[in-house]
C-alpha cells in the first residue's frame, strides 16, 4: 500500500550564505534578465568532469529548480546525479576568489583544482 504522505524529493544543492550573497550581486548588474544560475558538469579537464555554471535567460523543461537563500539556480538535468549533496561556497582568498563546490560525490581533483573525478550519488 502507498504511503499517504511520499517522502519529501531530497533538495539537489544548497549555498553558503556568501555563494548566495554574490550571485545576488552579480545578477543585480547583468545587463539582460536572467531568471537563475544554471550549474552543470561536462567532459574535460584533466581529472575528467569540469563544472559548468552560466546565466539562465529562461528554465529548461528538464531543469531541476533549487531556490536556496533567495536565489533560484538552476540544476542541468544531466547533472543532477553528480551533484546531489553539494554545497556551493563563495571563497576569497589573498589570490583568487570564486565559487566553490563542496561534493561528496567527488572522488578526486587535479592538481590545479580546475577537474574534478566525480561518481553519480547513491539514490
Amino acid at each position: 500500500m502507498a504511503s499517504a504522505n511520499p517522502r519529501p524529493k531530497p533538495q539537489v544543492m544548497k549555498l553558503t550564505d556568501a555563494a548566495a550573497d554574490r550571485v545576488r550581486e552579480i545578477m543585480a548588474k547583468s545587463e539582460k534578465p536572467v531568471v537563475g544560475l544554471r550549474i552543470g558538469v561536462k567532459n574535460g579537464g584533466c581529472a575528467g568532469m569540469e563544472y559548468t555554471m552560466e546565466w539562465a535567460e529562461d528554465q529548461k523543461p528538464f531543469d531541476e529548480v533549487v531556490e536556496d537563500k533567495g536565489v533560484k539556480v538552476l540544476i542541468d538535468a544531466k547533472a543532477m546525479m553528480f551533484l546531489l549533496g553539494t554545497e556551493m561556497d563563495y571563497q576569497t582568498t589573498t589570490l583568487k576568489s570564486g565559487f566553490v563546490f563542496n561534493n561528496p560525490n567527488q572522488v578526486s581533483a587535479c592538481g590545479c583544482g580546475e577537474s574534478v573525478q566525480l561518481k553519480p550519488a547513491n539514490a
